[in-house]
This record gives C-alpha cells, structure tokens and sequence, in this order.
C-alpha cells in the first residue's frame, strides 16, 4: 500500500470510529498540493464532513489531525490551512521507500487487482476486409489495444476480439470491383461498381490473382466468379490487416467471423429467441423488434420483407454470443457515425435480459491529419486515404502510436505530422523517450552499480521529493486508467515523470564521486524511475530506448 492509499484507509477510519459515518465512494480525498509549502499532501475532509456533522471545519480538521498524528508514524507534521484543509509533511525516509517497492516489482510495478478479475471482452478496430487500415483505423488499434494492457496490469481479465464484418453489400462489392480489375487485366471491358473499392489495392490483387490463377475466372459465369473472387478477396485483405495490425503491435486474441456467426445457426437462434420473449412483431411483410420499450427512439426491423436480414440482426447475435461465453463486461470501440447505433445495441441486450451497463461503447471521433498547419487528406504515393502502414513507415510506429493515445478518443484529434517527425523536445513521444536513455545513460556511467537500501535518509532535495511522489502515484493512475478506459492519463503521466526526472537531473547530481552515499541513493532512485516510465510505455505499447542520438 503506498502512502496515498494509507492515508485515505487511515481517515476513512477516523470518521467511521470517531463519528459513526460510512464512508461514500470518493467521499476521502488526499492529494498533492500544486505548491510545496502546502505540505507533501493535503486532505479537504474536514469541509467535506462539515455540513454531516453540522459543525465548522476548523473545528473537525484538528480532531482529525491527532488522530492521524497517533496513526500513521510517516507522518513528521501536519498543518490546517483556510478554512480546514489539513496539509501533511512527511518524514525525510517516507517517501522514499518507494524505491525498494518499485525495485522489487520490476516490471509489474503498477499492477493492481483493482480490477478484481473482471472478465472483459473489448472488441475494436472491425473493419471491413475491403481495404487496408487508413488513421482512423489506427486510432481505434492502438486505444483499444492499450485499454487492454491497461486493464490486464489493473487486474481485469480482458480478451481482445476483432469481428469480421465478412457479410453482405461490402464484400459483394468487392467481389466486383476484383472481376472489373481482373477483367481489365485481361484487355476485356470491364465496370466497376460505383459504391465498388477503387483503391490501387484491389489493383494489386487483381495482378496477383491473375499471376497464380490465370484465366481461371473467366471461364466462370459472371455470378460465380464474382462469388469465388470475393472470397479471394477477403481473404487477401484480411492477411493485410492482420500483418498491419501487427507491425503496429496490436495482437488480437479472438477473430470472430459475421459469416460464421450466421453460419453456426446464431442468427436464426436470436429471433428465435426474441420471438420466444414476446419482443418481436410482424408488420408489412417484416419482423421488428419493439426497440422503444427498451429505450431507443424507434422500432428497428431485423428481417426485411424481402427475407434478408438487416445488418442489426448478426450483430445482436454476436453480443448473445460475447455474454453467452462467460464475459461480464463488453466494450466495444466504434466510429462516431456508429453514435446512433449505441441505444438499438444496449435496447436489444437489456430486452434479451443483460443488464444494460454490462454494454460499453467508446466513441473513436474523427482523425484530421494536418502537415505545416494545413489539412492532409490524401497519401502522396496513392492518391488515397493515408494508410496505417504508410503513416508508420513515415513516422515510426511509436509515435504514432503516442500521439494517438494523447488525447481522448470522444474529442476529434489534429494529427501533427510536421511535430511528429521532430526530433526534439517538443514531441512528446522524444521527450519521454529521451528521458528513459538520459536514465539509461547515467546508470552506465556509475563507477558501480547501485545497491538498494532499508532507507534513503539523503534524499531530501525538493526535486527528488516531487519525483518520488510521482513515481508513487503510478499504480493508482494505472487503476484509474482502467477503470475509465483512458490511456491517454498515461500519457499524461508520462509527461510529468519526464518532466520531474529531467528537473531532478539538472539540479542534483547523481554520479558524484565526492558523495558516493548519496550518490548511491540518487542512483536507486533512477533506477525506480527508469523502471516505471518503463512499465507506463509498455503500457502503451510504446518502446523504451536504451540510447537515442541526443543522449547525454
């Protein structure tokens, strides 16, 4: 438990024993004073206790400063400041014995059951296998990809799932967009469909269709080829994706076909089921679901009158699916044009008997790539949409990643390409990483390796003692980061630790031959430093250096 926690634990003791109050959620607040001289934490409590108590916080806060002068033997002074704030100094070792806590967690320093095992299932990115993975693509992999670490560091036990939206009016058209290309390769007039797929990458698997298959296709009826080239197709771009999603460090855990689905029977089994429920009706040659008692803003129809089914249908059976597999929670990533879509989904679950809330959508918002102050649309090399790969290839998979997960994923995000090519200080993504081997770079250059210590009495520099606070924060912001599905609080996070490590460098110097004592503990703190910016990248999914260019 590091000290935050035990304070918050030791107050919410005080007032249930002193005065009888159980204690709300949120209710205990202990935080770090933006000045120094405010002490190194401060509690509101007694203001928060003083309309249930009926009395003035100056009154309240004093009672609670002996106790937790009895209590909580880190405690060197305490001080009431306002109007009852109860401000904490900490004694010179205190803070400090995070050292030894983040030395002998390594790489799991942060981790957390806060999430007490929760079995989640997110599922994310989904895209059509018609194409290849374009930025706004690649905000919603590296989100969802980085929620997932987070909540496993956290505690919960998340799966990762990409659905295969393998089905229906997309794919067809793929299937005849390949015999317009296949065709034309041929020298044979061809069209394309105008809601088709026009991009140079159907080109290129035409080419390679062409090249291991030959005239195989045009021996065929129109209706077959298109039939067995869709196939091919799909087959070919779902490779892609899957080699793209890699290469940017995205695994997935489950792939999840739509045409299985409707394969396996589940589509049937769900209106059935629905149907069984009373929750279904007949009108104009269609069935629909009563989506309005649940919530939604209409009734929505499953199966048109001409016997298809909408693209509703196999979807509300994938989700009887996810919780049917034991998932407590699901949490699906979509585009902001799916918005509207969120209450028909959570309609159909709560129908069907699963609780509403155990249904989560985050929003991705939209993506605008902008290069010296101007909007980029399009890729130099293709005329197209910028694809992932390209913009990886361009900037590296690292920033691109950081810089997606900086911002949160309901605000619409300008993408800096001119910033993300920087090599300085200005980048974030340079910034933290640079800190990392400017660590990396003063542990190697120790006449001898640091040895941890039962205390570190030396450290005493306000500079050392903003770092150890921060770095004793960490497990804390991984579990909030969790909880609220927000990578971009590491981020943040990893901002500041940059920030106070470069501080601490420049005011204290850590290799000094003069005071090897010290020099020994300042050591052991960069060593807790350097693991825990290491965790909050890998938490990200963002790489750690060793050494960079600029490195000192």
């Amino acid at each position: 438990m590091n000290i935050e926690d035990k304070l918050v634990a030791v107050i919410k003791a005080i007032i249930k024993e002193k005065y009888q109050i159980e204690n709300e959620e949120g209710m205990v607040m202990v935080e770090i004073p933006k000045d120094n001289s405010n002490g190194d934490y401060s509690t509101n409590i007694a203001m928060r206790l003083a309309k249930l108590l009926k009395r003035p916080p100056f009154q309240i806060a004093p009672e609670i400063k002996d106790e937790l002068l009895k209590r909580v033997d880190e405690i060197e002074k305490i001080d009431i400041a306002g109007p009852g704030f109860i401000n904490f100094w900490l004694k010179k070792d205190a803070m400090a014995n995070v050292i030894n806590t983040v030395i002998q967690a390594g790489n799991k320093y942060g981790h957390s059951n806060s999430g007490t095992g929760l079995k989640v299932l997110e599922e994310y990115v989904s895209a059509n296998p018609t194409g290849p993975l374009h930025c706004g693509h690649a905000r919603g992999a590296c989100w969802g990809d980085s929620v997932a670490r987070i909540l496993n560091a956290a505690g919960y036990k998340c799966t990762r799932e990409y659905y295969i939206n393998d089905a229906g009016a997309q794919i067809l058209n793929l299937g005849k967009s390949l015999l317009g290309r296949y065709k034309e390769l041929f020298g044979l007039p061809f069209t394309l469909p105008e809601d088709g797929y026009h991009g140079p990458d159907v080109i290129e698997i035409a080419k390679q269709i062409k090249e291991e298959e030959g005239d195989k296709y045009l021996k065929m009826s129109e209706e077959d080829a298109i039939e067995a080239l869709k196939e091919v197709g799909k087959k070919l771009e779902l490779e892609r994706i899957r080699k793209d999603l890699a290469f940017y460090r995205c695994e997935f855990d489950s792939w999840i076909s739509e045409k299985w689905i409707t394969e396996q029977g589940l589509v049937e089994k769900a209106v059935e089921k629905m149907k069984e429920m009373g929750l279904l009706y007949e009108k104009d040659g269609a069935i629909w679901f009563e989506a309005t008692k649940y919530g939604d803003d209409k009734d929505r129809v499953l199966r048109k009158s001409d016997g298809y089914y909408t693209y509703m249908t196999p979807d509300i059976a994938n989700h009887i699916y996810k919780f049917d597999r034991g998932y407590d929670l699901l949490v699906n990533i979509w585009g902001a044009d799916h918005h509207g879509y969120i209450p028909r989904m959570k309609a159909a679950m709560e129908a069907l008997g699963y609780p509403r809330e155990n249904l989560q959508v985050d929003i991705c918002q939209m993506v605008r790539m902008v290069e010296n102050g101007q909007e980029v649309k399009m890729s130099k090399r293709t005329g197209n949409a910028i694809t992932l790969r390209e913009l990886c290839e361009d900037i590296g998979v690292d920033c691109a990643r950081y810089f997606f997960l900086s911002k949160a994923l309901d605000t619409h995000l300008d993408f800096d390409l001119t910033l993300a090519r920087t090599r300085s200080n200005d980048n974030p993504v340079y910034y933290a990483q640079y800190a990392y081997a400017r660590i990396c770079s003063v542990l190697r250059q120790a006449e001898k390796p640091y040895e941890t210590k039962e205390s570190y009495s030396l450290l005493a520099d306000p500079k050392e003692i903003d770092l150890l606070k921060h770095i004793n924060t960490f497990t804390d912001v991984v579990a909030e980061a969790a909880a609220t599905r927000s990578p971009n609080k590491i981020c943040n996070y990893i901002q500041k630790l940059a920030t106070y490590f470069h501080s601490f460098y420049g005011a204290c110097k850590i290799n000094d031959k003069n005071a090897p004592e010290l020099s020994n503990e300042r050591l052991c703190l960069a060593e807790a430093t350097r693991i825990t910016l290491a965790n909050a990248l890998e938490l990200l999914g963002v790489s750690a250096p060793e050494v960079m260019a600029k490195e000192d």
